[in-house]
């Protein structure tokens, strides 16, 4: 029987999880105001970045005594600053459930040297939150980008805890909701949920995070990149505007166009929203078939901006192959652009459903996934 194409296309088929989407609508005439040419410590400058610290504090709900700054190397870039600079002082818990996890495990275990104890979930799969002893300083990222899996809320966080916190939320900032008074450092990338241009991170830090920095000198040596204190004291500068190295001042131009279509969306809530109803077209689809589910084994922890997608056919001969022919279908279609599965995680599909796509997209693109699947297993058959 002859496959027949779906009549419908998603009108953007940009599903990457990073960088992601810009915002609908977007033209590069919105940069207009980008003040290019300009020293970034000129006063347009430090308006321009001091205008988009205030935004994400007003969007994102972030208390007014935690200090926000604009840091270089994107969200690694922010983490890195906060291990190398924060941990040391006491011991440590590592959680990881997905590469990038992973990777800061390898980081504080190898590179700094610390001896943590570390705590692994597999794909798909978040480590028990209640054996983590938050007396100790605790690592982990809040949704897992690659495994599509992410913290369900804060409860597990004792507010009387002694250790920090430290949260990779890179792909869960502007999406989900963070308890600002369980998090004592957050870090993110704007190219994730807002669509942002990359190279740029967010690093948020509490008051008890900066006790810290001012009370502790670690036992290395920190680049003059990660230094985030002077004589003792926390650089006040970084997080009104003066930032470390130069920014890209278009970068900043476009994060602060995408702010504020954020505040014309309903804010935080409203971007909260929009993540959930593409999450909820993808959760849908899939309940009716039985050659495709989720990879995140609980539902309560099922991240609503990278949605991973395994196959489950029992005719799949090749797991691995067969998804990546999927995903090249599907871009050679033009319906989905870079919707592969991370090339650590288990085979399948990664569907970005951040804030800045469209429900009506992703509930295009559903048949579409469908047809490239039926196209896979016919093209099967007739290579066995």
């Amino acid at each position: 029987m002859a496959l027949t194409a779906p009549a419908a296309r998603p009108a953007n088929p940009r599903f990457s999880s990073g960088p992601c989407a810009k915002i609908p609508g977007f033209s590069l005439d919105m940069l207009g105001d980008a003040p290019l040419g300009r020293s970034h410590r000129a006063s347009v400058g430090k308006a321009k970045l001091k205008e988009a610290i205030d935004l994400t504090r007003d969007i994102l709900g972030v208390p007014a005594d935690y200090r926000i700054g604009i840091v270089p190397a994107s969200d690694t870039g922010a983490v890195e600053m906060a291990l190398w600079s924060l941990l040391g002082a006491r011991p440590v818990e590592m959680l990881a459930w997905e590469s990038f996890g992973e990777g800061w495990v390898t980081d504080v275990v190898k590179q700094l040297k610390l001896d943590a104890t570390v705590r692994k979930a597999p794909y798909g799969e978040i480590v028990d939150l209640a054996e983590v002893d938050f007396d100790k300083d605790v690592v982990f990222t809040w949704n897992g980008t690659t495994s599509g899996v992410r913290v369900p809320n804060g409860d597990a966080i004792p507010a009387d805890r002694a250790g920090l916190t430290i949260c990779d939320a890179t792909s869960a900032a502007f999406a989900m909701d963070l308890p600002w008074d369980k998090l004592d450092v957050v870090t993110f990338s704007w190219q994730k949920v807002l669509g942002g241009e990359g190279g740029h991170g967010v690093l948020i830090l509490s008051p008890r995070a900066v006790e810290r920095l001012e009370s502790y000198t670690p036992a290395w040596p920190l680049p003059k990149i990660f230094r985030l204190t002077a004589k003792g004291k926390l650089i006040e500068g970084i997080f009104v505007g003066e930032t470390i190295n130069t920014p890209s001042m278009l970068c900043v131009e476009d994060y602060l166009v995408a702010l504020k279509w954020a505040q014309q969306v309903g804010g935080l809530q409203g971007l909260i929203a929009r993540s959930q109803a593409n999450a909820a077209a993808i959760a849908d689809f899939i309940k009716a078939k039985d050659w495709i589910a989720n990879l995140a084994v609980d539902p309560a922890t099922a991240s609503t901006t990278s949605v991973c997608l395994k196959f489950t056919d029992p005719r799949i001969l090749d797991g691995a192959a067969f998804a990546k022919a999927v995903a090249k279908r599907l871009e050679k279609e033009g319906v989905a652009l870079d919707a592969g599965a991370y090339r650590d995680a288990p085979a399948g599909l990664r569907i970005w459903c951040g804030s800045t796509v469209e429900a009506a997209d992703v509930a295009a693109l559903m048949p579409w996934i469908e047809y490239a699947f039926e196209a896979e297993i016919e093209a099967q058959a007739k290579a066995a």
